[in-house]
């Protein structure tokens, strides 16, 4: 396939021959170690390193033998949709003392490794430091008796480190998400969307333990997920009468006629004397002050076990490669460092600043400075923290501003999951703020009809969860009925407008910005929330819906090489949606494990789809049985999906059969994602909280009326790299290709020679991004939300 232009071509800098690099998973086991594990193999290889696998741990470094194996590029096949880790993991008590740290160097040097890929907890990596801090002296000992020769210690004067963070409870300071979290979080929501459903008949409270010894953020993010009643965890516990104000809660939500109750339980979970909360303490207290029916449901194990969703394999896997090319420029006086996600960004950051970072969080909260714990935690914990405050506890109407301004709230375009919690989200932040909130139903033809009512705070309770649009939307333009809009915006005196939606509301708000000249109705503050599958839109790095577009894509693309197992070699071709934008076909092809994905933007000839035949026919030969072709669906007109698997069909004779899917629709259904549910809360909120600012800057008090026609009032909240950003849509007009609604440059294309090289192609590979060694205290822009993730 055509390959993009590359600034840098990393493999002709830095090479690997010659070097030996060990891979090990240690401490707790979290979903995505296998992808990140994969990707270290597979991408040392490629650079011409020897890799080797330590099986169990520390453990199998201490014991050495047949615990350290050479890796192959077979090895590592079928891994990438495995939870747990496939090399195993253990907690080693002999690698803590001198001794073992001992027979753990001479094992290594046997291999003549001295590149060590650690991927685990804060325990494990600060082990790991140890062990490069001692490693000379190690050696020096080693040669005094007698166990490897004197020219050793010269040719293997250097341990250098690289570490990746696996772990559920995302407890490390200096990422904003860590392996593992993402899938846990999948489980907890799968129980709690279940659970709804059976709490709602018997009009039941549920109390849910999550896990989080330490750190309460699967029990926040969960509870933000689903709109969760309350949520105790131990970065802040609740002030003294947190009972009767809980059983308060509960009690008025049950009188708005919500049928069920449901109170989220960190493990770790205290109160202000440290003292821990149980949720059997809860449960026995509903009980006894409400009578309601309740039930205890712990979750335990379930959340690290299971298939790792998209987001995991797709953060491990660039992960991954990230720590190899850090191996590789590594010198004996660079300090050894983790490997983290800053926004949308890969960075380097030095390892023993974030352990000690985190163990920073750990002191505040023994010492009971738990506002300090959170701030610590990182600007992600705290944005989730004061996000639910905002959507889970109503202010009475006496403590509510007085602003008297309208805000509407719309969709436009095709449905994406997770556009419901955005609405959500915007009508009760909105509410908060003092606005009146109004929602338009079916889009622009709605808004043109007269569709539009006032929106209560209860009207959207149990929104998150749900799939699609439940405010209906449309993909008609407001261009040729403004006068009517103007019109129902005059009628309802609808002074701040708020559009989630995909490439449809771009045009509809750059629409709007240029009726400003003739419709004064339109000089208000009017924003926009990407939400589309296709993530298409410009001046985003993501949309809301996408996430949950790629799991679907990627679950059903394990399905499908299931269904293989155990017969004869097959090829799977398989049509993603998403317009002429290939992000669904590139990064579901990443997290799938895809041979090759047929895209728009990277053109491709006959050529390229016979040297791809090729190619896989030469894995086929071997011991790979099963591969994946991801085709976008207007990639090109004549390259049909047929036309691809007829050719694949008759060039494969003899070696493999090929079969094609086009999973159409089912991409833009189901459940959002837990991502996409708080993404679109987060931002939705953000966005929520400029109106109100603009609306109060542009308020003219003589007049008594809001006038905005300024380009900074008709704005787009984008993720760039690493902050959310406002960015007036009339800027982003020279950044958009109109005819093929996408955005000219495209970050994830950088993504597309990671998938090759997974896949065994020779490819370039842009390292211009890659990561500089930063420091933890100045790894956040002011202006970030510092979680793409959550």
């Amino acid at each position: 396939m055509a390959q993009p232009d590359s600034k840098k071509i990393f493999f002709e800098n830095l090479s690997g021959a010659g070097k030996a690099i060990a891979v090990l998973t240690s401490g707790g086991d979290a979903q995505g170690m296998n992808a990140a594990v994969r990707a270290v193999v597979r991408m040392g290889l490629y650079v011409g390193a020897k890799v080797y696998f330590i099986h169990e741990g520390y453990q199998g470094m201490v014991d050495g033998g047949e615990n350290i194996k050479e890796a192959s590029w077979e090895s590592v096949s079928s891994m990438l949709q495995v939870g747990g880790t496939v090399i195993g993991s253990a907690r080693c008590k002999e690698f803590r003392s001198h001794e073992g740290r001992l027979k753990a160097a001479h094992n290594l040097v046997q291999h003549g490794i001295t590149n060590l890929c650690v991927i685990g907890g804060d325990g494990s990596l600060t082990g790991a430091n140890l062990f490069r801090e001692e490693w000379s002296g190690l050696l020096g000992e080693l040669v005094e008796q007698g166990s490897i020769e004197a020219d050793a210690v010269q040719k293997y004067s250097a341990l250098h480190i690289v570490g990746m963070v696996g772990s559920i409870d995302n407890d490390f300071c200096g990422t904003d998400m860590t392996i593992g979290t993402d899938s846990a979080l999948h489980r907890i929501i799968e129980v709690v969307d279940a659970i709804m459903t059976t709490a709602q008949s018997h009009q039941r409270t549920f109390v849910l333990e999550v896990m989080g010894r330490h750190c309460g953020y699967l029990a926040l993010v969960s509870a933000l997920a689903c709109g969760a009643d309350w949520v105790l965890i131990p970065e802040m516990p609740p002030e003294d009468g947190w009972e009767d104000k809980m059983c308060q809660k509960l009690s008025a939500n049950r009188a708005g006629m919500k049928r069920l109750n449901i109170i989220i339980v960190a493990e770790g979970a205290i109160d202000h004397n440290n003292k821990p909360i149980t949720t059997e303490y809860i449960k026995n207290l509903v009980v006894k002050c409400l009578g309601f029916d309740t039930r205890v449901t712990i979750l335990g194990h379930v959340q690290r076990g299971g298939t790792p969703s998209a987001f995991d394999r797709i953060l491990a896997s660039r992960m991954g490669v990230e720590a190899v090319l850090a191996l590789l420029e590594t010198t004996a006086n660079t300090p050894a460092c983790v490997v983290s996600l800053c926004g949308n960004q890969s960075v380097r950051l030095p390892l023993m600043e974030c352990v000690q970072m985190t163990q920073e969080v750990q002191k505040a909260m023994d010492e009971k400075r738990f506002e300090e714990a959170v701030k610590l935690r990182g600007r992600s914990f705290e944005n989730n923290l004061k996000t639910y405050k905002l959507l889970a506890h109503r202010k009475l109407e006496s403590e509510l501003p007085t602003s008297n301004f309208n805000v509407a709230v719309l969709n436009v375009g095709a449905p994406a999951a997770g556009m419901n919690a955005a609405v959500r989200s915007a009508v009760r932040v909105g509410i908060s703020e003092g606005h009146k909130m109004f929602a338009v139903s079916d889009g622009f033809e709605g808004f043109y009809k007269g569709q539009i009512k006032e929106i209560k705070w209860a009207d959207v309770g149990g929104w998150t969860g749900q799939g699609g649009s439940l405010l209906g939307t449309k993909r008609t333009l407001p261009a040729k009925h403004v006068d009517k809009i103007a019109e129902q915006m005059r009628a309802h005196n609808i002074n701040a407008l708020l559009i989630v939606g995909g490439f449809e509301a771009f045009e509809s708000l750059l629409q709007l910005y240029e009726a400003r000249a003739t419709y004064e109705e339109f000089c208000i503050p009017m924003c926009m929330l990407p939400a589309t599958i296709s993530n298409n839109v410009p001046g985003t790095d993501l949309s809301i819906g996408a996430d949950t577009a790629l799991n679907a894509i990627v679950e059903t693309c394990d399905r499908i090489k299931q269904s293989a197992s155990g017969t004869k070699r097959r090829v799977f071709i398989i049509e993603t949606m998403g317009g002429y934008c290939g992000y669904l076909a590139s990064v579901g092809g990443l997290a799938a494990g895809a041979d090759a994905a047929y895209i728009y933007e990277e053109p491709f000839d006959i050529r390229d789809l016979q040297a791809n035949v090729e190619h896989l026919t030469e894995k086929m030969k071997g011991s790979i049985q099963r591969g994946l072709v991801l085709r976008n669906e207007n990639c090109n007109e004549n390259y049909t999906t047929d036309f691809i698997y007829q050719l694949y069909s008759e060039e494969g004779k003899g070696v493999f059969d090929s079969r094609k899917n086009v999973l159409g629709h089912m991409q833009q259904g189901g459940a959002p994602s837990p991502f996409d549910r708080n993404f679109g809360t987060k931002i939705s909120a953000k966005a929520m909280q400029w109106v109100t600012k603009k609306l109060v800057e542009t308020f003219r008090q003589d007049e008594g009326r809001v006038f905005a026609n300024t380009e900074d009032s008709c704005c787009l909240l984008g993720m760039r790299r690493r902050a959310l950003v406002f960015q007036p849509v009339v800027q982003l007009k020279d950044q958009t290709d109109f005819v093929h609604r996408i955005p000219k440059e495209q970050w994830w294309l950088k993504l597309r020679p990671l998938m090759k090289i997974l896949a065994k192609y020779k490819t370039s590979y842009d390292v211009s991004d890659s990561g500089q060694l930063e420091h933890v205290v100045r790894n956040r822009p002011k202006e970030s939300d510092a979680s793409v993730a959550m």
